[in-house]
């Protein structure tokens, strides 16, 4: 059946795609927009959510951008998933920690910059998201304290899910300079080539 990535770059879906470009593998990319092609009957049948990304491989189909990260780095890319059970873990938990602690709080800041009118964005909402994503953004600053990325000196797929999650900081102009880890680990995320050959999708 072969593997089948739903979804466009210019969305959440792009850490999907980014994923799917570290592993190598052949796939056919269908594009999918988060708007009229996701609540067609045909893409329901995979994602009943109507939401993008998702992923046929083979026998299986999955939706939510963390669980195909997971799934396509374990059996596609095994230099991207640990293979020690703590820090396969670990990478779980930082997965879930970027879409609970820091997705909420930057879709705050999308809204209001990016699908309100000028005239009617509410200038507290994006204070308030802004002050509350400190408290994330110190905690991952100190993880990274003394380790090139999350799980050690090697990038892995908790660095691409964390990193997949932030890529919207780029489009609301959010500044994280104050956090320098969190600032030298985004910067080497975010110049691998297979996340620009996923943006030019």
């Amino acid at each position: 059946m072969g593997t089948k990535i739903y979804g466009i770059s210019g969305s959440r879906a792009l850490r999907s795609l980014w994923a799917i470009e570290e592993t190598g593998i052949e796939y056919e990319h269908v594009k999918t927009s988060f708007a009229a092609d996701s609540k067609q009957p045909d893409y329901l049948a995979i994602n009943p959510n109507g939401r993008i990304p998702a992923l046929v491989d083979g026998d299986l189909t999955l939706f939510e951008s963390m669980a195909i990260n997971l799934h396509l780095t374990k059996n596609h890319a095994p230099s991207l998933y640990p293979p020690d059970a703590a820090d396969q873990a670990r990478a779980i938990q930082w997965s879930v920690w970027a879409i609970s602690e820091i997705e909420p709080l930057q879709m705050q800041i999308v809204i209001q910059k990016l699908f309100t009118p000028e005239d009617k964005r509410n200038p507290a909402v994006i204070e308030s998201a802004t002050k509350a994503l400190v408290r994330p953004l110190k905690v991952l600053d100190q993880a990274l304290t003394g380790s090139d990325y999350l799980l050690g000196d090697a990038f892995t797929v908790a660095d691409l899910n964390v990193a997949g999650v932030m890529l919207i900081f780029n489009m609301i102009g959010f500044d994280a300079s104050e956090f320098k880890q969190v600032s030298r680990w985004q910067t080497a995320c975010y110049e691998r080539p297979a996340l620009a050959r996923a943006q030019a999708l």
